[in-house]
């Protein structure tokens, strides 16, 4: 078997480091006046409408495990958790900048396979790679990712424009990430040690998708545009149902009404919720990185949030005094918690 190609960073230096990782970006929007290869990105919006801005880190061990992240996938997934933000406020999404902090065990080519990841997301949203830096990490792989974009002021939506009545919407099924990314830590758990590792993930990849290749919601957006919609108010669903949730009313200085029966479940997140003893709907409120849209329009508007077929609507706003319940088939209450899914014992 012939050895992987391994090529160490110090060989290209920087700046030789930089240009091959860069060179195969094209430019797509007219917006981008200049990208990589000077102090600093040229950016000029389409005339009358406003910049916005967004950055996110993530950091290895922390947010990601490259024990079974693959970096085609996690360049794609860094691209797209940034650019999520910019969704959630309404924006058409024009260039992103990377940069790295980078240690000595990671060869040339793994950074190659992160960029080719990096690039797929700016072709499949006609995003730019306007600039980055990369530096020497101590701590392992480091990515920040800035996001750029660009709407017309009218056209922003906030947290803070939820009102009395409105609709609470979400855009998928929620807690499936977050069996995606139980079911990698069940399996390097179980096959750590081994020669040969065989992870057992059949029946199961629809969840493994969503934690490694979330989709970026344009298409939601596209079609309520279609159909007069839209938002008072709107935020990526990144830290889980609850916690999100609670954010935008904390901003619309309102509560919230949510209807248990309501929030969708892919099958395979209860199989595997159930198989691991899990409650599958504490998935959906506490387990995050979903990167989908919840936003809220008025009551007005159900019929033609109803029409894009894309849309779940899954409770109400209330005023800010009752605060943020979940709501059960049963017609009790429970107040919900900004709160983190428990992490797996050690």
């Amino acid at each position: 078997m012939t050895p992987k190609k391994r090529t160490e960073i110090a060989s290209l230096g920087q700046f030789g480091l930089i240009d091959l990782l860069t060179k195969e970006f094209p430019l797509r929007n007219a917006s981008t006046l200049r990208a990589v290869g000077d102090d600093a990105a040229v950016i000029a919006p389409p005339a009358g409408e406003a910049m916005l801005c967004t950055t996110d880190s993530f950091y290895e061990g922390v947010d990601f495990d490259l024990t079974y992240f693959p970096l085609k996938h996690l360049g794609y997934k860094v691209v797209v958790a940034a650019v999520s933000d910019l969704l959630a406020m309404n924006a058409t999404p024009s260039q992103i900048t990377v940069s790295l902090g980078v240690s000595a065990k990671i060869p040339v080519e793994a950074l190659q396979d992160l960029y080719e990841g990096i690039a797929t997301a700016c072709d499949e949203l006609a995003v730019d790679l306007a600039g980055g830096d990369t530096r020497a990490s101590m701590t392992g792989l480091v990515i920040s990712v800035t996001a750029l974009g660009h709407a017309p002021e009218g056209r922003i939506v906030y947290r803070s424009g939820a009102q009395q009545n409105d609709l609470v919407c979400i855009t998928s099924n929620l807690g499936a990430a977050y069996m995606g990314l139980r079911l990698l830590e069940r399996e390097k758990r179980v096959l750590a040690g081994l020669d040969n590792p065989e992870p057992q993930f059949a029946g199961y990849e629809y969840l493994l998708e969503r934690y490694l290749r979330p989709r970026p919601r344009v298409d939601v957006l596209e079609a309520l545009q279609e159909e007069g919609v839209l938002p008072t108010a709107m935020i990526d669903l990144s830290d889980g149902l609850s916690s999100d949730l609670m954010q935008l009313c904390r901003a619309s200085k309102c509560g919230a009404r949510i209807y248990l029966e309501r929030i969708p479940l892919a099958k395979q997140t209860t199989a595997l919720a159930e198989e691991m003893h899990l409650d599958p709907v504490t998935a959906a409120l506490n387990g995050g990185e979903d990167y989908e849209l919840l936003f809220t329009v008025p009551l007005a508007m159900q019929e033609q949030v109803a029409r894009t077929g894309l849309v779940d609507i899954i409770g109400h706003i209330t005023p800010e005094s009752t605060g943020c319940r979940l709501v059960t088939p049963d017609g009790g209450e429970i107040a919900l918690k900004a709160q983190g899914f428990p992490q797996d014992p050690a």
